[in-house]
């Protein structure tokens, strides 16, 4: 671990680092959320059954659960660097391509492709970062990382909108080639970012790691301090490691309480506006798209309280009490599922806005839970099974609707985040104020066999 990094002072390179490395989460929240707008007039044009609605909207999803694992292992093995500006280029690519589709299987790879990209960014981007910041700085800009994300939907959306209105249904392809756009503005602004020294270090490269320390940061620092600490296992492949007697716990952590957090959140996001019509609440494809970038925009606000709280109350009290008070309004709705449609609006945001604490902490956690060795690794399993109950939470509220009902779906969701506060009273640590590395847990022993 290195002490120097962890009390560096906070400067400008850092401040470029963060919004450089946010490019990926912005993009996230915008590919995903641009595509709901382009398929109201994509759906007519090209003739699309509701299972090849599906097959597009999956699609994305499906990339990003092969993508997070993937390439969190990859950029483990091969550095940060090299990955940060390669995806990029598959995404300029990609969203270039869309412009173009003229059927179902055809858009659906690209977004898979697209899918595949946007999740190698999460274990690339965000262990760059958390390796290069100062501890007291660190919660606070990896979960602005979020907040990129929901800024990138509430763009789509506004964006969508202004197509929708000025162009027309027939837009739909422009929509899908805008993220060109944003791609190549990240790509500009990630020109020069360095390596991570703690990933250099750790791969026998101690005196580049020192150069790029004194460079950056303006400070000297004892190449033995960028060292990780002393191992005291045979080295593994990193998705072993992640399930040693070590890491087991935290990599079920990070895992569960993503996925309890996103599956609901998703789906609320997918499907808000036919949350919201079950309550009474009209519709139509103007008011569908300025309510669902709403909602949206609160998901965003929510975030800024519990960046705060990471830093003054701690991880584990923000995590547990957000997971309790986001059961509340859903429980709500399922045990009154005939409440006014502004009692539900209401209540979706309250639950957006309390989704802040998890939201910060997505990524925090596992960047912060992990050694160098195997942190993009584990930031690419955390985002890859959180996939899992993106796309699970996608598929089936729709289908609970419609077969159960909306205060048994409800019930359902309340229920899931209740899971999710469970995994955080079991296994949530405290990561507040420690350096990056100092949380590496003791290997279990085993009691001796007695002889004789």
């Amino acid at each position: 671990m290195s002490s120097t990094i962890d009390n560096a002072p906070y400067t400008a390179f850092h401040r470029r680092l963060a919004l450089a490395c946010s490019g990926g989460p912005l993009l996230d929240g915008y590919i995903l959320s641009i595509v709901g707008v382009a398929l109201i007039g994509m759906r007519p044009e090209l003739g699309l059954s509701t299972a090849a609605v599906s097959l597009i909207g999956a699609a994305a999803l499906i990339g990003m659960f092969v993508g997070g694992a993937l390439f969190g292992v990859l950029t483990d093995r091969i550095g940060r660097e090299v990955m940060y500006t390669a995806d990029l280029v598959v995404m300029i690519v990609c969203s270039a391509l869309s412009f173009w589709v003229d059927g179902v299987w055809t858009l659906a790879l690209l977004r898979f492709v697209l899918g595949m990209a946007v999740a190698a960014d999460y274990p690339i981007a965000t262990s760059l970062l958390a390796e290069w910041l100062p501890s007291k700085h660190r919660g606070r800009l990896l979960g602005k990382q979020i907040v990129a994300w929901y800024a990138g939907s509430v763009l789509a959306y506004v964006v969508g909108y202004l197509f929708l209105e000025f162009g027309g249904t027939g837009s739909w392809r422009w929509m899908l080639a805008s993220s060109t756009v944003l791609c190549a503005v990240f790509l500009v602004i990630r020109r020069g970012s360095p390596e991570s020294p703690r990933w250099l270090a750790a791969n026998g490269r101690v005196g580049e790691a020192v150069a790029l320390v004194e460079k950056h940061l303006g400070v000297r620092v004892d190449g033995r301090e960028l060292l990780p600490p002393r191992r005291t296992t045979a080295r593994t492949s990193p998705f072993r490691e992640l399930l040693t007697p070590r890491y087991r716990r935290r990599t079920l952590f990070c895992g569960l309480f993503f996925l309890c957090q996103v599956g609901p959140l998703f789906a609320m996001l997918t499907f808000g506006p036919q949350i919201l019509s079950s309550f009474g609440m009209p519709g139509g494809t103007v008011l569908d798209t300025l309510g669902t970038g709403a909602v949206s925009l609160v998901f965003l606000i929510g975030c800024y309280p519990a960046l705060r709280l990471i830093d003054s109350k701690g991880r584990r009290p923000t995590i547990i009490w957000s997971f309790a008070l986001m059961i509340v309004p859903l429980a709500l709705l399922g045990v009154w599922p005939t409440a006014p449609a502004a009692v539900a609006l209401l209540a979706l945001c309250a639950y957006a806005f309390l989704c802040g604490g998890p939201n910060v902490l997505d990524w925090t956690y596992p960047n912060e839970l992990f050694p160098t060795e195997i942190r993009a690794t584990a930031v690419g399993v955390a985002t890859s099974v959180s996939r899992i109950g993106a796309a699970v939470g996608t598929y089936l509220l729709p289908l609970s609707l419609t077969g159960l009902g909306t205060g048994p779906t409800m019930l359902i969701a309340a229920g899931v985040t209740a899971l999710g506060l469970a995994v955080c009273v079991l296994w949530a640590e405290e990561t507040k104020d420690t350096a990056l590395g100092a949380t590496t847990p003791e290997v279990p022993r085993r009691r001796p066999v007695p002889v004789g």
